[in-house]
């Protein structure tokens, strides 16, 4: 195929700017063994004016959190009429708000724990909420890669990580917390990929657990029966059609003893490093990196004529 000339955007301004960059180099260096034109560029001020005068055919979307998964960077680049990879505005701005994502699976009826939401605006640390019990997962409600993320078993915990999470964002939501086994699927197009298990080092799949060598296994076909991996993957397919997501998603889970699933996270822009979950996923299927990347690519210049 002819040579296409691409903007791979990274960095940004958010929490999970390092490991976009990753994400971005890993994806340059794919597009370059494709042989295609691909220049970096971060989103920072002068994003709009280096898109103009890179003009390129499409975008390739390397970034995490805010700023490149909530749907600022998709309305930015629909503004411009420039195709790009991943998931549009609306879908990705839902993805990202855990707790309207939560509500919408609630309200299909599909298994997520039992939540509440907090608003650490007024600089006053709520009580623990009475309608949960005890352990709880904190988590920001708009954020990615487990940043902020923290699990509360005492009141001492709970004030702790409050406290913590209160320079982060000051919208967070309380899960309770499921122990099982932990499984990510993940959707390329319309098709569920082989299920991985995380084994992680941490008390659960934290940031460090994520993005530390050594930091967690990743067991690829996940060792688990036929049954459980098909009601997995069918029901990553349906977050992902709920949601209206487009080319690539992730849908994290975890498992209960007795074989109960929960659905935990659904990643709209699955992150693209050397030891991320999504690659691992796509090997096992028998997709190469650079197939995986060349497969965004070509689903994104085929919109080419819509925008």
């Amino acid at each position: 195929m002819s040579k296409v000339r691409v903007a791979v955007v990274m960095g940004g301004p958010s929490a999970e700017r390092e490991v976009s960059i990753e994400s971005g180099q890993a994806v340059m260096r794919a597009l370059a063994t494709l042989g295609h034109d691909a220049q970096s560029l971060d989103f920072d001020g002068r994003f709009v004016d280096a898109l103009r005068e890179i003009r390129p055919d499409v975008v390739f979307n390397a970034l995490h959190g805010t700023g490149g998964e909530d749907g600022t960077i998709q309305g930015i680049l629909e503004w411009l009429g420039i195709p790009y990879t991943g998931s549009d505005l609306t879908s990705c701005a839902l993805a990202m708000d855990k707790h309207l994502t939560k509500k919408l699976l609630a309200a299909e009826g599909l298994p997520t724990p039992a939540w509440d939401t907090f608003d650490l605006a007024g600089g006053t640390l709520p009580l623990l909420p009475g309608s949960l019990n005890l352990p709880l997962v904190v988590k920001p409600r708009a954020s990615g890669s487990s940043a902020g993320v923290s699990i509360v078993r005492t009141h001492e915990e709970w004030t702790k990580a409050m406290i913590g999470v209160a320079p982060r964002t000051t919208q967070i939501v309380v899960e309770e917390f499921i122990p099982g086994r932990e499984f990510s699927s993940g959707v390329l197009g319309e098709e569920a990929l082989p299920l991985v298990e995380i084994i992680a080092g941490d008390e659960f799949y934290s940031y460090d657990a994520k993005y530390k060598p050594g930091g967690s296994r990743h067991l690829v076909p996940a060792p688990i029966d036929a049954d459980l991996t098909a009601r997995l993957q069918m029901l990553a397919l349906s977050v992902h059609r709920m949601l209206g997501l487009r080319d690539y998603s992730r849908t994290d889970f975890i498992v209960t003893k007795e074989g109960r699933p929960y659905i935990l996270e659904i990643n709209a822009l699955p992150g693209l490093t050397p030891l991320s979950l999504l690659p691992d996923e796509a090997k096992a299927a028998g997709i190469s990196f650079e197939a995986l990347i060349d497969r965004l690519l070509q689903a994104a210049l085929g919109r080419a004529v819509l925008v």
